[in-house]
């Protein structure tokens, strides 16, 4: 997750959230918009005045600053997990948020009190089996195909589109979005 200042993109660190087009289930097993209740969960924490002082601890691939923030006298990083909206982004953190998220999962907070996919596992194509729906029901439209050319998604309306058809059980899968697919690895035909 991350916070767009007026001169800089930073990302919270030690600490992932859902995709804004990602869905989990609630308690009842009702699908919702996970990534924009952790959205939402953000604005809160950073309230009406919008200030917020963050503390760098490192840099991402992209020269993005990475670092520690705090709004309104709490730290944001930590309370988004103790929330339960965010994950500590293990791969990426040296296990300070370990027993924030263990207090979450315990209490059932945000994601915690229903059924969600890891939001690097989703990004890599992982879904609820709730979202793997086929035929008209299907959410997501661009079509992820793996051919002699690579993997190549297509979108609706594009060239190859209507005679691609997706085989799941070769590997190949469905998309809600273009940096989803990019980021699952990819890419547009004649890329």
């Amino acid at each position: 997750m991350s916070i767009r200042g007026q001169s800089a993109r930073i990302r919270l660190y030690g600490v992932d959230t859902p995709e804004g087009q990602q869905t989990c289930e609630d308690a009842a097993g009702k699908r919702y918009l996970c990534g924009s209740q952790a959205a939402d969960a953000l604005a809160a924490l950073i309230g009406r005045n919008g200030r917020v002082s963050c503390q760098e601890e490192d840099r991402d691939r992209y020269g993005r600053i990475v670092a520690v923030c705090q709004a309104n006298g709490r730290e944001i990083n930590a309370e988004l997990i103790r929330q339960g909206w965010a994950l500590e982004y293990k791969q990426y953190s040296d296990g300070r948020y370990s027993g924030d998220e263990a207090e979450a999962r315990k209490a059932k907070r945000g994601l915690w009190a229903g059924k969600f996919v890891e939001p690097w596992d989703w990004r890599r194509g992982e879904r609820l089996a709730s979202e793997a729906s086929t035929g008209s029901d299907r959410k997501c439209a661009i079509k992820g195909n793996i051919s002699s050319s690579g993997k190549i998604y297509h979108v609706p309306g594009s060239k190859n589109y209507a005679k691609t058809n997706i085989e799941e059980s070769n590997g190949e899968r469905w998309f809600c979005t273009e940096d989803e697919a990019r980021a699952a690895g990819w890419r547009a035909p004649g890329g």
